[in-house]
């Protein structure tokens, strides 16, 4: 017990302590932030983001993580590192009624140190070794959020991207070059060819997955940017409220949240109220160090990191 409680085992429980009671405060808290009644219309329309489900009386954040093994429970990920599942990638989503969504791209390959232990590690492996409550008392630590935030969470495997795209329908996207590459040992193929196109779910996978070189996770977050600014189109599509509920229950069998159905739809409809174009932003990094392939953030940065308008 010592040794999982780390070199300092008070500071951590301390951290235990705080993290439980900001649990308990944040259940308080959500129960003025979704309507009580589950309003879901059996027709919804894209004309009135309310008959979706009622709107969340104040802002949600929202951790998203999406890991690299192709399903939850995967004894392996069948990637790099191999083993069990990390973070391939790490977002806050901020959703408010009838205001852009905002999100935060966060690095993976930014330098931590993670509770219990002295040694530098990526923020990926925050979810390797402690799951979502330590990469989201991490996170809420780095970038200053608020106590009680994120307030909920949806862990997303590769599976449950492709099931995404595959019921939202092809997503639009211009690639600037031609993507090919196989790696036999991950089990993985890409090949896409420059230009305007529609990608199916196997598509977007390959390339959200795809770095050319650990020191390329820049470029990748490019790559996943065009992902999100599709996606975003997609979902304005008036086909595509009515797949909604339909994808929702199929998403859960294959993905992991905290969140219900009924804050799902809610959720929805605050993104249909605005007809504004998300805000992606990032974090401020330090130049590279050389040959260094972690990273860190720029000195003397104000808090919060984000949203810019806190």
């Amino acid at each position: 017990m010592h040794r999982w409680l780390g070199k300092y085992p008070g500071r951590t429980l301390l951290r235990l302590a705080a993290t439980l009671s900001g649990l308990w405060l944040m259940s308080t808290a959500l129960g003025l932030i979704w309507p009580k009644q589950d309003q879901v219309a059996s027709d919804p329309s894209m004309d009135e983001a309310t008959s979706v489900a009622p709107l969340p009386n104040s802002p949600v954040t929202i951790m998203l993580v999406g890991i690299d093994s192709n399903q939850l429970n995967d004894l392996t990920n069948q990637a790099a590192p191999m083993g069990p599942a990390n973070a391939d990638s790490l977002m806050l989503v901020k959703i408010e009624a009838k205001k852009p969504v905002e999100l935060l791209q966060l690095p993976i390959e930014l330098a931590v140190t993670l509770p219990g232990s002295n040694e530098i590690q990526p923020l990926a492996a925050s979810y390797r070794q402690g799951g979502v409550a330590l990469t989201a008392d991490v996170i809420s630590e780095l970038v200053g959020l608020p106590q009680g935030e994120p307030q909920r969470y949806v862990v997303i495997p590769r599976k449950a991207l492709r099931t995404l795209i595959d019921e939202l329908g092809e997503l639009e996207v211009n690639l600037n070059e031609s993507i090919k590459r196989k790696d036999k040992a991950q089990n993985y193929l890409v090949n896409l060819q420059a230009g305007q196109q529609k990608l199916n779910g196997d598509q977007v996978e390959q390339l959200v997955r795809y770095r050319s070189a650990p020191k390329e996770e820049g470029a990748r977050r490019q790559r996943q940017q065009w992902i999100l600014n599709a996606l975003a189109k997609q979902l304005q599509q008036p086909s595509t409220i009515k797949k909604l509920p339909k994808l929702l229950n199929e998403l859960s069998q294959t993905m992991q949240t905290d969140l219900s159905q009924r804050e799902w739809m809610s959720l929805t409809a605050a993104v249909l109220s605005s007809n504004q174009f998300p805000i992606l932003s990032q974090l401020p990094l330090a130049p590279r160090a050389g040959e260094q392939t972690l990273r860190q953030l720029k000195a003397n940065h104000p808090m919060p990191l984000w949203p810019k308008g806190n």
